[in-house]
């Protein structure tokens, strides 16, 4: 079988100029049962076709019969082969076409809420990521300094669609050359309907000798056309890869695109995945116009229309049906001329619209938009919130030992009071006993903090800030939760010396210091000198005393001087110096042994709520400490990088909010 293709019948139709030589190249397009077989929809046509060869033999006769007696207007009237009083037949199925409805938005500001986005995301993502929005402000930018009066439309297509045809038809002449040879179309060839289009041909790349302006006639005078610039491309699925690479380069910068497919072709999926998939947001840019129906039987171009329509559909490319603005598909044939001029009409109302050239950045804008969403649209709400603040200062505080040193205090402070308060021969033991065991408190709290300690509160502190850098860059996109994570782990270094001077500084606040200049809890030096106080892990700055203490005091000195009195009383007694009587010394001396545990079992239920207020305030002190320099390290910086987030995250909000492909 011998396909047939727009262009060929053109060609042949030239040298022939007769009729029969066109007849007898339909016959040879025939199968042997005298059907069409121009493609799985065209062949399932052919099968269900009743009327057999007869009826396809004068379809065609028939509608530009129809078509010429139409009295819309929109068929050729200069067809010799329409007779002018044909009756219109109720049968007739004419090319549906999908009005292109026009739509705007505020792409200026768009296009500056990218540049800032684009400005303010260099530092964080990596050159590959903004190429293709850099490359649209670039874009945009030089065709708005363009003449805005003209609307440059590109006609592409498949080899053999008739994409030249159509070309021609359009311009009213023999422009762009047809014929057998393939490929035809070598280099892009422009139509220029008025003067001041040179600015955008040169940002075309197209030469001064493939620059043509329209025969005069009908289509070169046409108001409707005034401001049009018509592109032939080669074939974009042709064999050269220059071909290729022109039809991609000129794709990107046209304003609107018409393509072209044919029977055969038109589910093609070179045609699909390569250019219409990757282009379904520029819809409102771009028509489909199904070629080459004179070769269908009966109603086979309006089932190939129909599954053309189903293949956009599945590419996501929206059409223009009921008044809703996306691309615009109708059938006609370039070489009969029936569907050109509802063709040009159409092209002619988009091209005085004068948005064509907005709408396609617009969309180029949108598709930016949509392949810089995984880096810009986090899943769910990120961000520190007070929980995980507030577990962040735990487990600094549990670092650092702000509940230890809290009891530690307490028990200082009651230690104070047992030896202001204690009796005499007690605090003569207590003393005695931590003179003279190497293992005693205070010893202890003299020593250094062992390595196992050292070693565990570090890695808190390093759990600590894992976890919170986590939280906040839980669900953010890549790179932004890997900045997140870099701002915490920066500020980290160095953290638990910081931790153990500002413990130190706090510790120190309680009371009057030590002094000894002993060694952190993260083994650092944190003495300082004399007003500096003892870091945590060492001996705790010795606690204020209360008012009531000296009055403690001497009830207790009083109680011992009773006992001391009565015991020398009864000494003097015993050795014959006083009189006898063991009733008086002995009471006396009997109150000063049971008053003075009296005074001090009193003085140590006394002391209870201020050593554990004065415990808890050390506690809060050091968990201020490990707070503060934890929220100056770590959340400040984490909390910066979020908040550079939210920015960019407005930013490119304010680039889709307007978006008119709901990309």
């Amino acid at each position: 079988m011998t396909a047939v293709t727009d262009e060929d019948q053109g060609n042949s139709t030239t040298e022939t100029g007769g009729p029969k030589e066109k007849e007898k190249e339909n016959e040879e397009a025939r199968s042997k049962d005298g059907r069409w077989d121009d493609g799985l929809i065209a062949r399932r046509a052919a099968a269900a076709d009743p009327r057999g060869d007869s009826g396809t033999g004068h379809s065609r006769t028939d509608r530009g019969a129809r078509d010429s007696a139409d009295p819309s207007g929109l068929t050729d009237p200069s067809d010799p082969s329409a007779p002018a009083d044909a009756p219109p037949d109720e049968d007739d199925v004419r090319p549906q076409v999908e009005a292109y409805g026009p739509s705007g938005g505020p792409l200026p500001t768009r296009l500056d809420a990218l540049r800032e986005l684009v400005g303010l995301s260099r530092a964080r993502l990596d050159r590959d990521t903004l190429a293709e929005a850099g490359r649209v402000l670039d874009e945009a930018a030089a065709r708005q300094r363009l003449s805005s009066r003209h609307t440059v439309v590109a006609i592409a297509g498949a080899t053999g669609s008739g994409k030249s045809t159509l070309f021609n038809a359009l311009a009213g002449t023999q422009i762009s050359d047809t014929g057998l040879r393939r490929p035809t179309t070598s280099q892009p060839i422009a139509c220029s309907w008025t003067d001041g289009a040179a600015g955008l041909l040169d940002r075309l790349a197209i030469p001064g000798r493939l620059r043509r302006r329209p025969h005069p006639g009908p289509a070169a005078f046409d108001e409707a056309l005034q401001g049009l610039v018509l592109v032939d491309l080669p074939d974009h699925d042709s064999a050269a890869t220059a071909h290729r690479d022109q039809v991609d380069r000129v794709l990107a910068l046209v304003d609107a695109v018409i393509w072209v497919v044919d029977p055969e072709k038109y589910a093609d999926a070179a045609l699909h995945e390569r250019y219409l998939r990757p282009l379904a947001g520029h819809a409102e840019v771009t028509f489909v116009v199904l070629n080459q129906i004179d070769r269908l039987p009966g109603e086979a171009a309006d089932l190939v229309l129909d599954d053309l329509r189903r293949l956009l559909d599945e590419d996501g490319m929206a059409l223009g049906e009921h008044g809703e603005p996306g691309a615009t598909v109708m059938s006609l044939s370039a070489l009969t001329g029936d569907g050109v001029p509802e063709l040009r009409e159409m092209v002619g109302r988009f091209v005085q619209d004068r948005t064509a050239a907005t709408r396609r950045l617009s969309a180029d804008v949108d598709a930016a938009a949509a392949r810089l969403r995984p880096v810009y649209v986090a899943e769910g709400r990120p961000g520190l919130g007070e929980r995980a603040r507030e577990e962040f200062t735990d487990r600094l505080a549990e670092a650092v030992g702000a509940a230890a040193a809290g009891q530690a205090a307490e028990r200082e402070w009651r230690r104070n009071a047992g030896r202001a308060c204690g009796t005499p021969w007690l605090r003569l033991w207590r003393w005695y006993e931590s003179r003279g065991l190497p293992g005693s408190l205070d010893r202890m709290g003299q020593a250094l903090a062992p390595p196992e300690e050292e070693s565990t509160a570090r890695q808190r502190v390093e759990q600590a800030v894992r976890t919170v850098a986590d939280d906040a860059s839980a669900g953010l996109p890549a790179p932004w939760a890997q900045a997140v994570r870099e701002a915490a782990f920066t500020g980290a270094k160095g953290l638990p010396e910081a931790l153990d001077d500002l413990a130190a500084k706090a510790a120190a606040g309680g009371g009057s210091a030590k002094g000894s200049g002993g060694s952190g809890r993260f083994g650092t030096a944190s003495g300082r000198g004399p007003a500096t106080g003892v870091a945590l892990g060492g001996r705790p700055a010795k606690p204020p005393r209360p008012k009531w203490w000296p009055a403690a005091v001497l009830a207790q000195v009083s109680m011992t001087l009773l006992q001391v009195f009565g015991g020398l009383w009864l000494l003097g007694q015993i050795v014959g110096v006083l009189e006898p009587g063991l009733v008086v010394p002995a009471l006396i001396m009997l109150a000063g042994v049971v008053g003075g545990p009296l005074v001090e079992w009193s003085c140590a239920a006394a002391i209870r709520g201020p050593a554990r207020r004065y415990g808890q305030d050390a506690e809060r002190r050091l968990r201020e400490a490990a707070a503060g320099c934890g929220r100056a390290r770590v959340l400040d910086p984490v909390s910066a990088e979020l908040a550079r987030y939210r920015e960019v995250r407005e930013r490119y909000v304010a680039v889709t909010e307007f978006s008119t492909t709901g990309q």
